[in-house]
């Protein structure tokens, strides 16, 4: 079953078609990926079932939207239409968010553009002396945030703080203004006019992928919030696509209160994110 439906997704052109056909079988059984060789055969009803999923993803659907949960880092979020699906690249700005909340005794972090809330939870779980929020404009993705947000809460996390609000206005968390330690953002950043995947293309929101012309336009209007969010010495991280490593650390070296600007790249070598600091004041 597995081995058919891996031809199955390589001919309809699926980029991890052996990965997503064991995601799925694990999915009907019931059981882990890891424990898949050592599970019980698919009955008729299994069968049926991984049928009918197998077809899905061979029209593209996302494989999250099947099995209902991205994973993002240590944590399972639930995810489906109407929000970005996390990406394990953004893991890397979480861990550095994460690395620079954790050496402050009781930090403000705000993650920007929040989605699903994967950033902010991250946070939350990882260090959990953190104070954090989360804003997030979308009200179907911001529901997907809620319903993540209240899950880790009841397993024990610290709980986050979530906002439905346009993340470039200056009323949002304006009573943070100058107080905020860390600022993270994945934004909508992807060029207008960009070839993406069909999974991206008619799945994820478009709120939440297309940038403008050089896909920087939410950056440009993001940058005078996050200077007003942040205290002096506080950081920002933001994450851009790969075409934008040396356009993106540009753009905030322009503005007057960051320094520290430095990009960053992921674990394929493509430029990924972007840091800087806020500029301490004179004296």
């Amino acid at each position: 079953m597995i081995a058919g439906a891996v031809r199955r997704l390589t001919e309809a052109g699926v980029a991890s078609p052996r990965f997503d056909a064991e995601e799925l079988a694990a999915f009907v059984l019931g059981v882990p990926r890891s424990r898949l060789l050592l599970a019980d055969g698919f009955d008729d009803d299994h069968e049926a079932r991984f049928d009918e999923l197998v077809g899905e993803r061979a029209r593209r659907v996302p494989l999250q939207h099947l099995t209902g949960v991205a994973g993002f880092r240590h944590l399972e979020l639930a995810v489906g239409p109407g929000v970005f699906v996390p990406r394990p690249e953004t893991e890397l700005l979480a861990g550095w968010a994460i690395s620079a909340a954790a050496g402050l005794a009781a930090p403000i972090v705000v993650d920007l553009c929040s989605g699903s809330g994967a950033i902010a939870l991250a946070i939350a779980n990882e260090c959990p002396s953190a104070t954090v929020y989360g804003v997030e404009r979308e009200p179907l993705a911001l529901a997907w945030a809620q319903r993540n947000a209240a899950a880790r809460a009841a397993a024990g996390d610290r709980p986050v703080t979530l906002v439905q609000g346009d993340a470039t206005a200056p009323d949002v968390l304006a009573a943070l203004n100058g107080t905020v330690d860390v600022v993270v953002t994945n934004p909508p950043y992807v060029p207008d006019g960009s070839t993406v995947s069909p999974e991206v293309a008619d799945h994820d929101p478009a709120a939440a992928l297309w940038g403008g012309p050089d896909g920087l336009d939410v950056v440009r209007r993001l940058l005078d919030r996050t200077s007003a969010l942040l205290r002096p010495g506080g950081v920002l991280g933001i994450e851009h696509a790969d075409v934008q490593g040396g356009t993106l650390p540009a753009l905030v070296r322009r503005h007057a209160d960051f320094d520290d600007v430095a990009d960053h790249r992921d674990l394929a070598g493509r430029p990924r994110y972007t840091t800087a600091r806020r500029r301490k004041l004179a004296g």
